[in-house]
């Protein structure tokens, strides 16, 4: 099971984690996709504060797995206003 290390997800011999279990993003539907983005985001705080390093990194990668997929299907998506920052 991999390890979190504080940046990257390694496995037993400190080696990247190899491919984890999960469909690939690619073969899922839109809803599919998004269904799966909002059950991480639900499962978050509680997975940053209370699961083991291995969860953790787990859900790390999935997360982002599947939000570089959502990018990629809605390269320009609508960008709320109010959302954005004057620098």
């Amino acid at each position: 099971m991999p390890e979190w290390d504080g940046d990257h997800a390694h496995g037993p011999t400190g080696d990247a984690a190899p491919e984890m279990l999960g469909v690939d993003p690619a073969n899922l539907s839109d809803e599919d996709l998004l269904r799966e983005v909002r059950s991480l985001h639900r499962t978050r705080l509680d997975t940053l504060r209370h699961a083991a390093d291995s969860a953790l990194a787990n859900h790390l990668r999935r997360t982002a797995e599947l939000e570089t997929e959502y990018l990629a299907r809605h390269p320009g998506r609508e960008i709320d206003p109010s959302r954005l920052r004057d620098d």
